[in-house]
């Protein structure tokens, strides 16, 4: 199975050649990341593509990642901060427009979801939205792998500085996770040539039958 080849490749780099990531790969990376799994298909999060090299240095700036700033490209999953009953009405809308369905017919589904989601903290919202970010970094992941490109998934960054720079506050949004990607240099990199380790699958997956 090529996939199981292709995470065997995967590991976190920590090192990045100079070589950039082609448009085409990085717009199949993203297509694929939209095509995730979410929860009520609404996909609250978004995610932000950095390629500015002075950009990057200023987000790194004061991080033990030195990816960030090495990478060729740098995504940033931010999630959203509150939910309310606009952002729900619209998602609605636009279901209707892109099934061709009448936006009668989905009453239901619509109070299905308002009850669920208003009823809710912001905190417990963006706890929600920040687990389908999490799920979209990980198709990210696999994808990048498929396309044979090195990735650096982190949490250790400064989320208060990339949201203040990156405007993210005024959009109901907060950076959650970030994706370095770029080509490994293997020169440099102490981690490139070590074998993979994880557990026996027999260990990590029970089967109860």
């Amino acid at each position: 199975m090529k996939l199981i080849d292709d995470l065997n490749w995967r590991y976190a780099t920590k090192k990045f050649s100079k070589k950039k990531v082609s448009n085409e790969d990085l717009e199949q990376l993203l297509e694929a990341i939209n095509l995730s799994a979410s929860s009520i298909g609404m996909q609250t999060y978004r995610v932000f593509v950095i390629d500015n090299p002075a950009l990057k240095k200023e987000l790194g700036e004061g991080s033990f990642n030195s990816q960030i700033a090495e990478s060729s490209h740098l995504l940033v999953f931010a999630a959203f901060t509150s939910i309310d009953q606009k952002i729900i009405d619209n998602y609605i809308q636009f279901v209707a427009t892109e099934r061709g369905t009448p936006i009668a017919e989905l009453n239901d589904f619509k109070n299905m979801v308002s009850s669920y989601l208003l009823a809710r903290t912001d905190t417990e919202n963006f706890i929600w939205s920040t687990k389908q970010a999490y799920i979209g970094l990980g198709t990210g992941l696999i994808a990048a792998a498929s396309l044979k490109i090195d990735t650096t998934p982190m949490e250790g960054f400064d989320a208060e500085k990339f949201d203040n720079l990156l405007g993210l506050k005024e959009k109901n949004l907060s950076s959650v996770v970030v994706l370095a990607l770029g080509y490994r240099d293997e020169e440099k990199d102490w981690n490139a040539k070590l074998k993979k380790v994880r557990i026996p699958v027999d260990e990590f997956a029970t089967h109860l039958n």
